[in-house]
């Protein structure tokens, strides 16, 4: 969308709007007062070559350069995407059993390894990333860093363990974020937590006590609810159902001013992690255009008066 800084200067259009109303009456005008007086026949083979569209070109050019630099004058902004240089992104990956289930292929944790690592390959090099597992508890694997390398490789072996704890691993990742902004305090980064899950909260302190510390942290938290509602595993010989918690995790999303997504199978993982990385990597900054329009009337002008040389040999 594009805002004026100036709307008034806009009323310079008014008078604009009026010449170029009188052009089309006199052009009119004209054409009905040759064909009245001026015998058809003669006037073939006195001019028998008409200038056509080449007529109204160089009035068209500077009616639009007029156009322009009256937009210029009213100062317009819009909005233009610019990218971060710098932000922190804690990745948070659920271990718990239930990320067995096989109703992603091979299963929802190797799945989630696969696109978590290319998640962070690509995020820009300037970012610290940090990654978080949790289960019944939560463990740091990989303090904030650029080394992106690094990071991705921790997600080789991950354990797995029993219970989920989403409150916690929000709480921890807010920790790791706190940590690098202690040495950062002149400068302000901005920082995200993008947390992957299968489960509903069984452990810890709550999803709703974890949103409310992450808004006061200004840092949004993405959920990402991974798997299908018919995922199972098998545990001492017993088939348990484990469905997603689609709800919880959106809940916990909204309350941060994040994002939450759903995805139940390894592509659409990856594409979740793609609009993630897309969003995470660029702001929206209101940017003035006045020199460009600018240099656009003054360009029509320019072009205006070279067709009127060209083809008439005087200036519009």
């Amino acid at each position: 969308m594009m805002q004026l800084l100036s709307p008034l200067w806009l009323l310079l259009l008014i008078p604009l709007a009026a010449l170029a109303f009188t052009y089309v009456v006199l052009q009119r005008r004209r054409r009905r007062y040759a064909v009245r007086f001026a015998a058809l026949p003669l006037l073939d083979k006195v001019a028998p070559q008409q200038p056509g569209w080449r007529r109204h070109a160089p009035a068209a050019a500077f009616l639009l350069a007029l156009t322009a630099l009256g937009l210029a004058a009213a100062r317009p902004v819009i909005d233009v995407r610019v990218p971060h240089e710098r932000a922190t992104v804690i990745v948070a990956i659920d271990v718990s059993r239930s990320m067995e289930a096989t109703d992603v292929e091979p299963n929802r944790m190797e799945a989630a390894r696969n696109a978590a690592a290319a998640f962070i390959e690509n995020l820009p090099e300037t970012f610290n990333v940090g990654l978080v597992t949790f289960a019944g508890s939560t463990s740091v694997l990989a303090a904030p860093t650029t080394d992106h390398d690094s990071v991705a490789a921790t997600l080789d072996n991950l354990p797995m363990a029993n219970s989920t704890a989403i409150g916690e691993a929000v709480f921890t990742s807010l920790d790791q974020v706190a940590s690098m902004a202690e040495g950062e305090a002149d400068v302000d980064v901005p920082a995200r937590i993008v947390l992957l899950s299968d489960g509903t909260n069984t452990s810890g302190r709550s999803p709703d006590e974890a949103a409310t510390a992450a808004t006061e942290a200004a840092v949004p938290v993405s959920t990402i609810a991974y798997g299908t509602q018919d995922g199972t595993v098998e545990l001492q010989g017993q088939v348990i159902p484990v469905p997603v918690d689609v709800e919880s995790l959106a809940t916990l999303a909204e309350g941060t001013g994040g994002q939450a997504y759903t995805a139940e199978s390894g592509d659409e993982l990856a594409e979740v992690y793609d609009d993630i990385g897309s969003s995470i990597g660029w702001r929206t900054e209101p940017r003035e255009i006045t020199p460009y329009l600018s240099a656009l009337g003054f360009l029509l002008g320019l072009a205006a008066g070279a067709m009127s040389l060209r083809w008439f040999a005087r200036l519009p």
